[in-house]
This record gives C-alpha cells, structure tokens and sequence, in this order.
C-alpha cells in the first residue's frame, strides 16, 4: 500500500516532512510496515476534508478551522494528533496611530484575513469576547500581497498576519498588535484522516505521527536551515523566516479532551454566525475503537 501524505505551506510540520524527504523519515516509519509513501502538494489547506474523503490523500493537517468546517461538510474526519499551543504564530494588525485601540472598535471595519484557516477562528473568537459578531460586525475579506500595504494606508481597518509576514512587518515598525493570538486561541496545527483509515490502519497514524515528531526535531535544531528551505521555496527572507520558524513549539501531542473542547468553543461560535449551515459535535471525529484515538503522547 502507499500512504499519500497531503502536505501545503500553512502546516509547518507536514511542509517540512515533505522537503525533509531526503532524511527519510516519513519513509523508513512506513518501511517497517510494508508500506510506502507519496505526498501530495496542494496550495489551501481548506480543501483537507474533502481530498481525504475523496481518497486523494490518506493523511492531512491544518489549523484548528478547516477540521471544523469539513465536519459541517458532511466529512468523516478523525483527530489523528495537534501540536502544542503556537502562541507566537500570528496576530491581529492595525495602524500604530490608528483609530482602533481595542477588539470592539473593529464594528464596522474591514479586515483582512485567510478565510477559511485558523485565522477565521481568532477573528471569530476575539468578537465574540468583545460582544460583536464575525457575521455581523465586520466586513472579511481575503488577505492577499496587498494587505500590508492597505493597513499602512489606512484603507483597511485590521490585518492578520503570520510566520514571515508578521516578522517582517513588525521589523519594518508603525504597527501595533491588537490581538496577540495566544491571548485568544491556542492555535494549533490539526491532523487527521478519513475515520476508516484511522480504524483500521491505526498503525500507520502512529508512524506518521512518529515521523512528524522526527521532522519537528529537525526543524527545532536546524531553525536557520528550515528558514532557508521555506524562503527559497515561498520566498521572503531566511532572517524572517527563522523569526517566524523560531516562535513555532515544534512539539506534536496527543488528541486532548481539552483540545475537543477549544474545537468545540470555535464550532459553536462558527455556527452562531453563520460561518457554518448547522451545529457541530467535534467530538464525534475521534476514533471509536479502544486503541485507536490518536497516538500516545511523546
């Protein structure tokens, strides 16, 4: 059997993994039980849910909002493990001098953001403390190459930002964070399959979990070599890359009953707003099987 591994930018374990082939990780775990690997790049995470469901990838990670929304989809996801909080991997934007001083002076602005990614969970969660509504309260609109530049300017109310991009905007100055994500969310990386493979091939989860742990090792000893393979695959700077690499845990954990329920919190607040048709139960994506609910911790 070959094991197809979905791997994209915005999930730093699984984006190195995939360019850390050469070491073999992900490889000699599967090797030892019979089995091969493939990776299968693909540009939004977003899309996880439904390439699991349609058997173009057996495994796949995210931020904590694509799970959520593959769920609503009608998705049979399984948490198959999270890394640890990243408290340092993004955050809110605005003006330095600006009008926005707190969450609830965003009513009526537009904010950039990924739609879509862990990004809507921040946004969503941060309005919802401060009493306003994702669905109501704001105007979201797709980040893009320009949000810096509309932010400086003043054309946009809010920006969120992450890994490179937030180091180098905030090495360049004149902004403030309004919303440290770590303040909010714990923002996690998510990984999960398709809930018949998780069952019955819980041994294959473990030694891909195995192999991310052996890729965040490298890349938490290795953060300026890490930093050069992203900035010549992605571009931006290897010194912001590493800032940015540098603040990330590197460390994968066990599915936690805390974790469901900080998915729990996101997919009730999601449904509130609209962001998804229908409610949600989170912990229905976790394996049935004694023994097979994700791996155990490191």
């Amino acid at each position: 059997m070959t094991v197809t591994i979905g791997v994209h930018s915005s999930n730093p374990s699984l984006y190195h993994l995939y360019h850390l082939s050469r070491l073999g990780f992900a490889q000699e775990e599967l090797a030892a039980l019979g089995e091969t690997v493939a990776f299968f790049p693909y540009t939004n995470g977003v899309r996880t849910g439904e390439l699991l469901t349609r058997g173009v990838i057996d495994f796949g990670g995210t931020g904590s909002t694509p799970p959520v929304t593959a769920q609503a989809a009608g998705h049979d996801l399984v948490y198959t493990a999270v890394s640890a909080p990243r408290p340092g991997h993004g955050a809110l934007l605005v003006p330095e001098d600006g009008p926005v001083r707190s969450v609830a002076d965003l009513a009526g602005a537009t904010v950039h953001l990924a739609i879509g990614s862990w990004q809507t969970h921040l946004i969503a969660k941060a309005l919802d403390d401060a009493g306003l509504s994702y669905a109501d309260d704001i105007t979201a609109v797709r980040s893009g190459t320009d949000s810096e530049r509309q932010l400086r300017a003043g054309e946009i109310g809010a920006w969120v930002a992450q890994g490179p991009e937030l180091a180098a905007a905030r090495r360049k100055g004149g902004l403030r964070t309004l919303v440290a994500t770590g303040d909010v969310i714990s923002d996690r990386s998510v990984f999960f399959t398709r809930r018949d493979f998780a069952e019955s091939r819980p041994e294959i989860v473990e030694a891909l979990t195995r192999a991310l742990r052996r890729a965040d090792d490298w890349a938490a000893a290795n953060p300026r070599a890490a930093a050069e393979i992203a900035a010549a695959d992605l571009g931006g700077s290897a010194d912001d890359w590493e800032t940015a690499l540098r603040a990330l845990p590197w460390r994968i954990e066990a599915v936690s009953d805390e974790f469901i329920a900080e998915q729990q919190e996101a997919a009730d607040i999601f449904h509130r707003t609209g962001f998804i048709d229908g409610p949600v139960e989170v912990a229905a994506a976790r394996a049935r099987a004694t023994g097979t609910a994700g791996p155990k911790a490191a």
